[in-house]
């Protein structure tokens, strides 16, 4: 079964290759691409939107004998970060093959588990189900995961209920029952340009800009020694780190903007609420009141790109369960990164992250998949139907 299948994944991942759905970019022709290969199938979708309509979400429903029982949904992001043609070996959106791998932007975060589920989609449709399948496509996981809430919020309003989540992150197609959650932040500083031979004449925003650096230096070392005994995670503690600085155009001119690009991935909300509570009140209370005596028009700004929540591990897990018996493996474990996990979960939605590919790869300059971890995909998806159908 999963060799007559196996080329139609190949031919299905080519095309999503090919597909340039960096977020924030359009990811349109994608989903039209998904929506006519599951509705061939017989499925039944619909579409939400962004504000501009220019970024979609697809949720197509195989239906079952019995509309009356919980589905099960395979989900994945279509969004892919940015490759930069000339640091690759090939072109990262024409799929190269070769060594039984196949190379190419999000053949493994996440398209290679996309194009899994589309192959096994008419597999699906031929059978008489007990449950429906649920296919769930959504933008922008990338950035703060903007798409899923939207979806998530219109299948609240259609009261559709689900017994289980399959969320195909890369894990090596092992079970994982929970992950950190995600803050991601942009903050704008706003000085006074001026010559650099008269400190007087201007304020400098990129000397905010490392003061409130350093604070945030300070609130990660004090992540790490507000550790719990929560060992579920490496490092066992939540993190923070600044990705991004920019501002100024040259060493002679007094800087009038720069921008921090950081992130905090919280184990709890605690840790979540006390980075936020500590770095407002230093700009409220220390660093804005002094930018603004000496520059009335002086300003910062933060920005919230996304703030994702965390994966929490739950006992007796109806979706773990199901993974692992119909994967044969009983290991589990836990993931440092943010995922669309804990938003499915907070909707009352069992879920379980398991996908093909490693994250080792995910984000890489040559992003590959191997043969053999979307060959075990398709097992795994070949052997939900056969338990879906007996």
């Amino acid at each position: 079964m999963i060799d007559k299948i196996f080329p139609e994944t190949l031919k299905i991942l080519d095309n999503l290759i090919k597909f340039q759905t960096v977020s924030g970019a359009s990811n349109l022709d994608l989903i039209q691409y998904c929506e006519e290969i599951l509705n061939k199938s017989g499925a039944k979708s619909f579409k939400t939107f962004n504000k501009s309509s220019t970024q979609a979400n697809l949720f197509s429903t195989l239906e079952a004998e019995n509309a009356n029982q919980k589905g099960i949904v395979l989900s994945g992001h279509t969004d892919v970060v940015p490759a930069n043609p000339s640091d690759w070996a090939s072109d990262p959106y024409v799929a190269f093959k070769k060594d039984d791998k196949v190379y190419g932007r999000g053949t493994c975060d996440m398209k290679g588990f996309i194009a899994c589920t589309l192959a096994v989609a008419p597999l699906f449709a031929s059978s008489k189900l007990k449950k429906p399948v649920h296919f769930s496509y959504t933008f922008d996981e990338e950035t703060g995961c903007l798409g899923a809430p939207l979806v998530l919020a219109d299948l609240k309003k259609r009261n559709l209920d689900f017994s289980a989540c399959i969320i195909g992150e890369p894990t090596n197609m092992k079970a994982i029952v929970a992950n950190k959650g995600y803050n991601e932040y942009v903050t704008h500083f706003t000085g006074l340009s001026g010559h650099a031979s008269n400190p007087d004449s201007g304020i400098s925003a990129i000397e905010y800009a490392l003061e409130y650096s350093n604070k945030l230096m300070e609130l990660k070392k004090q992540l790490i020694k507000r550790k719990t005994n929560n060992r579920l995670f490496s490092p066992p503690y939540s993190t923070l780190q600044i990705g991004k600085i920019s501002g100024g155009i040259g060493a002679n001119v007094i800087a009038d903007k720069c921008s921090l690009e950081w992130e905090v991935r919280p184990i709890n909300k605690d840790d979540s609420d006390f980075v936020t509570k500590n770095i407002d009140d230093f700009v409220k209370e220390i660093l804005l009141p002094k930018i603004k005596k000496n520059n009335s028009k002086g300003n910062i700004e933060k920005k919230v790109i996304g703030e994702v929540v965390g994966f929490n591990k739950e006992e007796n897990s109806e979706s773990v369960n199901l993974v692992c018996n119909i994967t044969g493996d009983n290991s589990n474990g836990t993931m440092s990164f943010g995922t669309e996990a804990g938003l499915f979960q907070n909707s009352g939605i069992s879920t379980v992250i398991c996908g093909p590919g490693s994250i080792d790869q995910a984000h890489t300059v040559d992003e590959y998949i191997t043969y053999e971890q979307l060959k075990k995909c398709l097992k795994m998806l070949v052997s939900l139907k056969e338990k879906m159908v007996n």
